[in-house]
């Protein structure tokens, strides 16, 4: 929702790299003596620095668009940086680290809307929606000869089990799924909630009919599926993606659907955004693709924007930055 309301000469400035928030959030931030100025998504580094060194801000709410030490050094009063969400490889944490400046995440603020998001490409693949829909929409009627898959009793693997793992999983499992999870920087808590662990990623692979991944973009996590680890697949896998693009070799992923491998992708984010027109994707029939927006919900929006602009007046107000939600050093830089 578009804010309606003018900066009104307060104090303080943040920067937002979109065209809007919630207006909860900007009167939050308002009544805390806090202008709130809009930089439209996807807007080079140096303009987005050219406005915060001419706004001189605060802050810097980070919705779309790279933030690079351009950015985080162009303004003396940038105090802190937050995430409207959870995924910061758009943010170069070494650059703000660096210089003071703590970057922090709205931690908790979308789980439930990007694990309903990973639920409907699940269901979208496995119930094979898009291909049937270009069928019959190209004059086929393929109802002689062909045979669909169940749910109930389908492996679902999740690799990461932190809140929004934690919602796929329990969905997943309401819809008949057998759920196993991959997450060495989680261990026991998947057995708490009934659901077992795999000793390592390599070994799950295999038996797998969906591979759905809810991890962090970091130095280790990179090409986490590269070819060598997507031929461990099943034939007739599926792979889902409501987490970061670089997670997967976008290159071996087309080579494995083009093959017939894998039996289809449902990819909510890429490797680079938005794609290359000429991505080795788009040709695909069983690729499904959303513009990262598994966590665009007016709830969780809401929510993001909100729990980003306390963060803000907390830090600006004197109090240290939450340590739950500190992006840290070792966590991958723009």
């Amino acid at each position: 929702m578009a804010s309606s309301l003018p900066p009104g000469g307060r104090a303080r400035r943040i920067l937002v790299t979109h065209t809007t928030i919630a207006e909860s959030a900007v009167r939050l931030l308002n009544a805390h003596d806090i202008d709130v100025h809009f930089s439209p998504p996807y807007d080079p580094s140096e303009v987005v620095a050219a406005r915060a060194a001419e706004l001189q801000v605060d802050a810097i709410m980070v919705r779309q668009g790279r933030i690079d030490d351009r950015v985080i050094g162009a303004s003396s009063r940038l105090k802190v940086i937050v995430k409207h969400g959870v995924g910061v490889d758009n943010i170069d944490i070494a650059a703000a680290t660096a210089r003071g400046i703590p970057v922090l995440r709205s931690m908790g603020s979308n789980a439930r809307a990007v694990a309903e998001h990973a639920i409907a490409l699940m269901l979208a693949q496995i119930k094979e929606i898009q291909p049937l829909t270009a069928a019959v929409k190209g004059g086929a009627w393929p109802k002689p000869t062909f045979m669909g898959r169940d749910f109930q009793g389908a492996v679902l693997g999740l690799v990461g089990y932190g809140a929004i793992g934690r919602e796929t999983a329990r969905m997943a499992a309401a819809l008949g799924l057998e759920v196993t999870v991959f997450d060495p920087h989680a261990p026991g808590t998947p057995e708490a909630d009934g659901f077992p662990s795999a000793p390592d990623l390599e070994a799950m692979l295999p038996a797998l009919d969906v591979l759905s991944l809810h991890c962090p973009l970091t130095a280790a996590t990179r090409n986490l599926l590269d070819a060598r680890r997507i031929a461990l697949m099943k034939p007739g896998a599926v792979i889902v993606n409501t987490a970061r693009g670089g997670l997967i070799d976008e290159a071996a992923l087309a080579t494995a659907l083009a093959s017939g491998h894998l039996a289809g992708a449902a990819l909510d984010s890429f490797a680079t955004e938005p794609p290359p027109a000429d991505s080795p994707l788009w040709p695909l029939p069983t690729l499904t693709a959303t513009p990262h927006i598994g966590g665009v919900t007016r709830g969780s929006s809401r929510a993001m924007a909100e729990i980003a602009a306390r963060h803000i007046i907390s830090v600006l107000d004197g109090a240290p930055p939450d340590e739950r939600s500190l992006a840290r050093v070792s966590e991958l830089s723009a």
